[in-house]
Order: C-alpha cells, then sequence, then structure tokens
C-alpha cells in the first residue's frame, strides 16, 4: 500500500534530519521568545501561583526562602515553565508538520483532533488543579496544623509541589485520547475495557494515592476525575468506528 504522495514524503533521510533541525531551531527560538516575554512579570507569576497557598496563612505569616538564591532562581523556574506551557500548542504544531507527511489520510484525520483534544485537556487538568484542587487541599492542611506550629512553606518547595500536581492533573486529563488510542490501534477493544472497569477504578485511586498527598480527599479528587475521563474515552471510541484491516485510504487519492 502507497504513501501519501506528499513532496515531504519522498525525501531522503538527510533532508528529514535538515527538516528536523529546522523545526528544532524554531522551537528553542519560540520558547526563547515567550520566556522574554514572560520574564518581566516574574515575580507577579509567582505570587498569582502562590495565592491559593497565601490565603490560608495565618495572619502575619508569610511564606520564606531558605536559600540565597531562591528568591530569584525560583520566579525563574516558574517563568520558564510557563514558557513551556504557554507555547506548547505552536510546539506541538512543529511535531504535527514533521509527523503528518508520513500518515495516510484517515490517519490524519484522526490525528489532528487527538492533538488538538490533547493541547485542551491537559490545560483542563492544570486549570482544575489551580481553581478546585489546590483551594480545598491547601485549606485542608491550614486547618490541620497543629497547635504552636508555625506554617511558613518555602518558596522553592511550593513550587516543585505544585509543578508536580499540574504535570499529574494534566496527565490525568489525557485518559481519553489514551483510551482512544489504545481501542484504534486494536490493543483492547471497547468491550473488553468496559469489563476492565473495577480494575481501572482501582488503579485511578492507586494513582491518586501516589500523585497526590497523603490524603484522602486529594487522592479522591484526582481519582474520580480519572474515572470520568475513561468512561468519556469510552463514549468517544464508540462515536468512531474502529478501521478494519485493509481500508485505510491513501491521501492523494
Amino acid at each position: 500500500m502507497k504513501r501519501a504522495m506528499d513532496p515531504a514524503a519522498s525525501m531522503p533521510l538527510t533532508e528529514h534530519l535538515r527538516d528536523l533541525r529546522k523545526r528544532l531551531v524554531r522551537c528553542l527560538a519560540l520558547l526563547a521568545l515567550v520566556f522574554a516575554g514572560l520574564f518581566p512579570f516574574a515575580q507577579a507569576l509567582y505570587t498569582l501561583v502562590s495565592e491559593p497557598l497565601r490565603r490560608f496563612l495565618p495572619e502575619g505569616a508569610s511564606m520564606i526562602a531558605t536559600s540565597v538564591t531562591s528568591p530569584f532562581l525560583t520566579p525563574f523556574k516558574l517563568t520558564a515553565m510557563c514558557a513551556v506551557f504557554v507555547a506548547m500548542p505552536l510546539l506541538l504544531h512543529q511535531a504535527w508538520g514533521f509527523l503528518a507527511p508520513g500518515l495516510y489520510r484517515r490517519e490524519r484525520r484522526i490525528a489532528l483532533p487527538l492533538l488538538v483534544s490533547s493541547i485542551l485537556l491537559f490545560y483542563a487538568g492544570m486549570a482544575f488543579a489551580f481553581f478546585l484542587v489546590f483551594p480545598m487541599m491547601f485549606g485542608f492542611f491550614a486547618s490541620a496544623t497543629p497547635d504552636g506550629v508555625a506554617m511558613m512553606t518555602d518558596i522553592s518547595q511550593y513550587l516543585d509541589f505544585i509543578l508536580a500536581l499540574f504535570l499529574a492533573f494534566g496527565l490525568a486529563f489525557e485518559i481519553p485520547v489514551a483510551t482512544f488510542i489504545v481501542v484504534w490501534v486494536g490493543v483492547a477493544d471497547v468491550p473488553t475495557l468496559r469489563r476492565s472497569r473495577p480494575y481501572v477504578i482501582v488503579g485511578c485511586f492507586v494513582v491518586g494515592m501516589i500523585l497526590t498527598p497523603p490524603d484522602v480527599f486529594s487522592q479522591t479528587m484526582l481519582a474520580v476525575p480519572m474515572w470520568m475521563l475513561f468512561e468519556l474515552g469510552l463514549v468517544a471510541c464508540t462515536l468512531v468506528r474502529e478501521p478494519s484491516p485493509g481500508s485505510r485510504e491513501v491521501a492523494g487519492h
């Protein structure tokens, strides 16, 4: 079966490597530009992401910096991560431009919506963590602080903590895409996944236990959305018919 009759598909290996290098340079330049645009607001960005914790600090308490370099390096690190998150759609667009010429027409029709859905779901997971999980979680931690203990969190440790949670929730919200891909490539079918639902639910709570702080509330806040997203992935699989062997269309024909 022939591939798409795209000029890029018939390029020699050296041309593909040049194209890859060109796209990597674009990605690095894009990240540098976004970082340069965000860096003047580094302190304001940290103030924004620390607000879910600061609102629950006792009156007169504040966050602290236990390292000499933390007041500079922590906002710098946050700005770098924000640059990656902001530029992600354009970075993935470069990846799509490199991979698309080698795909069948049917694969392109599926891959592009999956790419867009992945971006939106990752951002949705981060927003869910910031606006719903963080306030409830930090409120619980503040209420559980023993008498006589001053709650003063190091800014660097706080940043590492929330970045890990952002990543955890962002990846957890990719479950519908992962479920669809598993069915699409034939690793499992929808009835099999439905029969595996009890194991999936247990797995969601295990993942929630590993990725979140050791309290039942935070674990549940991650596990339940993961389960719901798994069900959403099953619905998406039933709406799109799986390709039958030999039924792939060749782009350009």
